[in-house]
């Protein structure tokens, strides 16, 4: 009877054993052996698995016996696969050094949050694009950043004008106004610009573009309360970098493109300079331009300065001068028949200065100065008629943060001015108006424990002649599992009144009356979104799978919109109900060796509510569905398929635009200093003109229907591009 107890003692003991495995391993830079906080190991074909403490410590437990695969990754580093037999031989802990992946180690530096977490534990949900991924969209349209962002699922990019391609971004269903474009974190591309923001805003000196959906007002103030859009600018390198991009269309259009960077001892450099330009271009022979004629020029300096350790400054200025001329063909080739007299001319200048300066008190704290100056001047000319006036405003930021392992602070005091002087003009009503924005803000960024991590905010801004508005927000970071993360935010947001909206833009202001604190108030929002983030490995690694899936919900009151009165004029007016949109984003992306397919759907449902009355939001396609499938040789080959639907949309005048699809075929060929691309953009040449009209009336005097679908059609570009 003793042996039979002893032997079911060895017995359970061995079982306990088995299921009692424990491996400690500190995961580590390769380069600097600094330990890599945040990073991830995981035992294959499992939910066993654990982040890095501060040390860059894990330990997992209850590791069956045999042999065993680990997966040790973090975030802009080489993932590292390791075979262990348990039992080991040894408790010894193992070391795991992890190899930098270049340009990925860049791209989880996310700045539009004021954090200094990294991209894994920040809870307020990015987007970001960078590197490899930014390169490939520069591709296709290398002139200006509307491919980049349009291409991304809950984004659409409204065309506001049909003959001279003026165009505004949408975020989750809501106008382009509400969304807060940023270079740099400075506010340059609002107001009188917004409607040729992107279009002159090109992306070769770009290293990354963070986008954050939903409100976040409280991070920059008024504007986001659909989204910000955060173009973050490169720096001077170690090594010179010197790179040129040539391209050529189809359609007339030709850019050309230089970067320049460095740093030395004490100082930095980067310059952009380019010139883009396109001839007049009607694919449908309805003798009005789908792109305008126009010629571009761009020179963007910035000098870095590091006098110490602890002190860093940069300065830099943005112009870009432009002159775009569309409408009848005729007229812009110079010939003048009767009745091709149609023309849409702007004819823009913009200077922007941006001056940033951080100190460093120690290793935790440090205080950052921000300050631009902003002139864009537009003059805007149709037969009979003009607009012009010239806009200014400044930015003005300063903010003291402190970092440490469970927390980040940070609070800051900002001054932001805007004002507009239109020029006088035959019997026409000035537009002016100032508008002065003072605001102070606070936010923290604690990680409860290690599987919960919180960001909250509050910010005050008043506003000159319309009051308060107090922005609360909130966002929380759930890791359920190392392969299942989760997010929840909300937050408040304001939008304060001005003539520059979508609907004035189509119109071309034309009689479009001033707004008055009078008559008109803040448009107030408040919204949240929910999302989940599932990785895995299949096939014994071969596969990688990742999916995410987001929930989104705003509600806008008191939105703007434009009212028709007496004498063909139209007043902004405060609706009395609201707006809301709702819906969901999911994307999938899977990897199999050099095969890259990536598969989004967005469900937007945007109405505007009136007492018992519900209508639809003009122009927004409830359903969209991407598929793009790359295929990649390091170094030598890539070659891209990509495919875009877009469901039935409610247009203006209460008609419903057809639902279409769009095409496009990307290869490139690489070599060490030089690359060569082509481009085939929207190969089955779907256009609004093939299906639908783009206006009524003559020719001679057009009013355009609203553009919901591409106008150039089917085109190829190609280029080559310089790495020195």
């Amino acid at each position: 009877m003793k042996k039979i107890m002893l032997f079911i003692i060895a017995l359970v003991s061995t079982l306990v054993a088995n299921g009692q495995n424990t491996l400690t391993a500190y995961i580590k830079d390769a380069e600097n052996q600094s330990p890599l906080v945040g990073a991830t190991a995981l035992l294959n074909n499992s939910p066993i698995g654990t982040t890095a403490d501060a040390t860059g410590q894990v330990v997992i437990k209850n590791i069956p016996n045999g042999s065993q695969t680990f997966r040790f990754s973090f975030v802009g580093y080489q993932e590292q696969v390791a075979h262990i037999t348990f039992p080991r031989t040894t408790a010894e802990p193992i070391i795991i050094l992890l190899e930098a992946s270049g340009s990925e180690l860049e791209a989880v530096e996310i700045t539009s949050t004021r954090s200094t977490r990294t991209i894994q534990d920040i809870p307020t949900r990015v987007e970001f694009m960078a590197g490899e991924e930014l390169e490939e969209k520069g591709n296709m349209k290398p002139g200006d950043i509307r491919m980049i962002l349009s291409e991304s699922t809950g984004i659409q990019t409204q065309q506001t004008s049909a003959t001279s391609a003026n165009a505004s971004i949408r975020i989750q269903g809501l106008d382009g106004r509400y969304t807060q474009i940023l270079k740099d974190g400075f506010p340059l591309y609002a107001g009188y610009s917004g409607g040729l923001g992107l279009l002159q805003t090109p992306p070769l000196d770009l290293k990354q573009v963070e986008i954050i959906k939903g409100s976040a007002s409280t991070l920059y103030g008024g504007g986001a309360i659909a989204g910000l859009v955060n173009l973050i600018s490169k720096t001077p390198p170690e090594k010179p970098e010197l790179r040129f991009l040539f391209n050529g269309t189809s359609a007339g259009g030709l850019d050309l493109n230089g970067f320049y960077g460095r740093r030395f001892k004490k100082t930095g450099l980067t310059i952009y300079g380019a010139r883009n330009s396109n001839a007049a271009y009607d694919p449908s022979g309805t003798d009005l331009s789908a792109i305008p004629q126009f010629s571009r020029y761009t020179f963007n300096p910035r000098l870095f300065f590091y006098p110490t350790q602890k002190t860093q400054l940069n300065l830099g200025i943005n112009t870009v001068f432009e002159n775009r001329l569309g409408g009848d063909m005729h007229y812009i080739k110079g010939e003048q028949p009767n009745n091709h007299s149609y023309f849409e001319q702007n004819k823009t200048q913009r200077l922007s200065t941006q001056f940033a300066g951080s100190y460093h008190f120690n290793n935790c704290s440090q205080i950052n100065l921000k300050n631009s100056v902003s002139y864009f001047n537009r003059t805007l000319t149709l037969p009979q008629y003009a607009f012009a006036g010239a806009q200014v405003s400044t930015f003005s930021e300063a903010t003291y943060s402190r970092q440490g392992e469970q927390a980040d602070w940070v609070t800051g005091v900002n001054l932001w001015t805007e004002q507009f002087r239109e020029k006088q003009l035959p019997a026409t009503p000035l537009r002016n108006y100032n508008q002065t924005t003072a605001g102070a803000f606070v936010q923290s960024s604690i990680k409860a424990t290690d599987w919960l991590h919180l960001e909250t905010g509050l910010r005050s801004d008043y506003v000159a002649d319309y009051g308060f508005a107090f922005l609360p927000r909130i966002s929380a970071l759930f890791k359920i599992k190392p392969n299942l993360t989760s997010r929840l935010g909300g937050g408040l947001g304001y939008k304060a009144p001005t003539i520059f909206t979508e609907e004035s833009e189509r119109l071309q202001y034309q009689g479009v009356l001033p707004i008055s604190p009078d008559n008109n108030k803040l448009e107030r929002s408040y919204g949240g979104n929910l999302d989940f983030t599932y990785r895995a490995t299949l096939a014994n690694d071969a596969i990688s799978f990742n999916i995410n899936h987001l929930f989104f919900y705003t509600f806008l009151k008191n939105p703007l919109t434009l009212v028709p009165s007496a004498n063909k004029l139209y007043q902004l007016q405060n609706r009395l109900g609201h707006l809301d949109t709702e819906g969901t984003e999911t994307n999938i992306k899977i990897g199999y060796e050099g095969f890259n397919l990536f598969l989004g759907y967005t469900f937007t449902d945007t109405k505007i509510h009136e007492g018992e009355v519900k209508t639809i939001n003009p122009l927004t396609p409830k359903h969209r569905i991407n598929a793009v499938l790359l295929y990649e040789v390091a170094e030598k080959w890539k070659l891209g398929l990509e495919s875009y639907y877009f469901s039935r949309q409610k247009l203006s005048d209460n008609t419903t635009g057809k639902s279409y699809v769009i095409s496009g075929f990307m290869a490139e060929k690489r070599w060490e200093q030089f690359s060569v691309y082509v481009n085939f953009e929207n190969f089955l040449d779907v256009r609004q003109t093939r299906f639908d009209s783009i206006y009524t009336g003559s020719i001679t005097n057009p009013a355009f229907r609203d553009i919901y679908a591409p106008l150039d059609g089917f085109m190829v570009n190609g280029g080559l591009k310089l790495r020195l």
